[in-house]
């Protein structure tokens, strides 16, 4: 069964479906340079506004990651809720007909899930109900990678109005290998956490991105969990998945201003490049890797929770 076709009820909070018009973009080029040839997609994800909340109220995005919507995002929810806060939770799968993109990353681009995040914004900032002006994201692995993207002024801009941005961003052990050459993202605070022991990202990869930020102007941060693995939020125990497909250890794909893929071998942009080209070049020059594990251990469930708590109360609350 389809996400939106759930009745889901959080802390006495009944989800209602929102459709959100996105697009099937073939890659970043494509969203900057060549709007018009994109295939279009309704999306769509359900939102929770406590009814205690003051309107307009502040609402966080939740986007899962290559694994979909899991019971942990809508525990995030749930807690999201319980602080007065409204949540969206995103379902970037069902209208595509996706159940998991852990064995192939390719069913559809990295640019489309920003795009997805992106055109979110946009969608919640039009109601009434939500403050266009605190309007939060929260992205998981694949969904970190998207969240990331969606908040980059380049790509931001070609998808919603320029006067408008996410208040902030919390990327939890996202996927670094696309960045935009110029990583400037306005005013919208960005905070990475990820794990030391992560073996589906690279957590020095993360570093940089963040870095990059930083070096733009932007306010962003980092926190590297010791002994932590992928998806440390989760509340199952640490678990291998054998048909996991990842390249964690590939060089940088850089985006050009146009949104073209720089080839890290060539340093060219090509705006024919898509996400398949360099996954093919990460296996070929030997950066596959075949099984990962993710889960938490010990407290690092709660240690997510209580980050989550203290970042979204901070820069939406005070």
């Amino acid at each position: 069964m389809r996400f939106r076709d759930r009745d889901v009820v959080l802390a006495g909070v009944r989800g209602e479906t929102i459709e959100v018009p996105s697009a099937n973009p073939l890659n970043y080029w494509q969203v900057i340079s060549r709007r018009e040839a994109m295939p279009r997609v309704t999306v769509d994800g359900k939102l929770f506004v406590p009814g205690d909340a003051r309107p307009p109220a502040p609402v966080v995005v939740i986007v899962p990651g290559s694994l979909g919507i899991a019971r942990v995002h809508l525990a995030h929810a749930e807690t999201l809720t319980g602080l007065g806060l409204a949540a969206f939770v995103l379902d970037p799968f069902g209208a595509r007909g996706v159940t998991s993109t852990v064995a192939n990353q390719t069913q559809f681009s990295f640019a489309a899930s920003a795009f997805d995040v992106a055109a979110t914004v946009a969608a919640l900032a039009a109601r009434p109900e939500i403050d266009p002006r605190r309007i939060a994201l929260q992205g998981h692995s694949r969904g970190g990678s998207a969240v990331l993207t969606a908040v980059t002024r380049r790509f931001a801009e070609a998808v919603h109005a320029p006067a408008l941005a996410a208040r902030a961003v919390l990327a939890a052990y996202p996927w670094c290998g696309h960045q935009f050459l110029d990583p400037h993202v306005g005013p919208t605070e960005v905070r990475a956490i990820v794990g030391d022991r992560d073996e589906w990202v690279s957590p020095q990869q993360v570093q940089g991105h963040v870095q990059a930020i930083r070096l733009r102007g932007g306010t962003a941060s980092v926190r590297i969990v010791p002994g932590a693995a992928h998806s440390f939020d989760r509340a199952e125990p640490l678990t291998r998945f054998e048909d996991a497909r990842i390249s964690p250890g590939a060089p940088t794909a850089y985006l050009a201003d146009d949104g073209a893929f720089i080839h890290p071998v060539t340093g060219e942009a090509d705006p024919a490049l898509v996400d398949r080209h360099l996954a093919v070049y990460a296996l070929k020059a030997g950066y596959g890797v075949r099984g990962a594990s993710l889960g938490p251990q010990g407290d690092q469930a709660a240690l997510f929770r209580e980050e989550m708590i203290a970042f979204f109360r901070r820069t939406l609350l005070s």
